[in-house]
């Protein structure tokens, strides 16, 4: 009975937490440094005992040898953290985004520490970030995540080969549209950066004696804090739906 036990349940159990652990460490809000380590862990312990009835049909036996055992382990664990890694690429576009808002805000130079990034970052890309964390949690999207970590025993199904050509592809295409959705995302900021620069360059040459650096920059500060507060909604939505589709590729059809 207790054999019996071992292999079904408790094997299974510890299989779908190998794959659900990797990915808490990098989904996002999950794996930021201000939520305790105790309480990842027992959220990752909850979700993968919750999964382990639904999910057990579709796990192999137990292996007959340790070495097959640690390759079964490793592979879920890769698993796991590329939808791990994918969920951070795509929120990676905020980033992008107000960084180049930050530059062109001539507000480059003020950083702070980014609880997402965990890394020093720009204001501007910190509010960001940690406004489109926000409004994953706010939104239920959370939910997403979880399912996309359950269905992605459909289309990774455990003991089977890894094909890493695939993982790379599907990276490095992640990758490309979260930047250019950041460079998107700050479009206007360029737009209206570009035309304040020109502008200010002619005045700057009717006026030679015009300390123009002094009487820029204030302007130039305030108005784009003023463009990011128009489109500051506009932005966190088409976030929210681009990290919508790009966790939804990992749903079953």
């Amino acid at each position: 009975m207790v054999e019996q036990f071992i292999a079904l349940n408790a094997f299974g159990f510890f299989l779908i937490f190998t794959r659900i652990g990797a990915a808490f460490l990098l989904l996002p809000g999950f794996s930021a440094r201000y939520v305790n380590v105790r309480t990842r862990l027992l959220a990752a312990l909850t979700i993968s005992f919750v999964m382990t009835p639904a999910l057990a049909a579709s796990l192999p036996g137990l292996p007959p040898s340790a070495s097959a055992l640690a390759l079964l382990l490793i592979g879920e664990a890769i698993i796991g953290g590329f939808i791990g890694i994918i969920s951070q690429v795509l929120i990676s576009a905020l980033q992008t985004a107000g960084t180049l808002i930050s530059y062109l805000s001539s507000l480059a130079n003020a950083l702070i520490q980014d609880p997402i990034a965990e890394q020093q970052s720009s204001i501007i890309a910190n509010f960001l970030t940690v406004a489109g964390i926000t409004m994953i949690f706010v939104t239920d999207t959370h939910h997403l995540m979880l399912r996309a970590l359950a269905d992605s025993y459909v289309l990774f199904i455990p003991g089977q080969a890894l094909d890493f050509g695939v993982f790379m592809d599907v990276l490095s295409r992640r990758i490309a549209e979260s930047f250019i959705l950041g460079v998107q995302l700050a479009t206007p900021f360029l737009v209206t950066a570009m035309t304040y620069y020109i502008g200010l360059g002619l005045l700057g040459r009717l006026m030679p004696a015009l300390p123009v650096f002094f009487v820029g920059l204030p302007i130039q500060v305030a108005m784009q804090i003023a463009l990011l507060a128009l489109t500051f909604s506009a932005i966190l939505m088409v976030f929210l739906t681009h990290f919508q589709e790009g966790m939804g590729s990992f749903l079953a059809p």
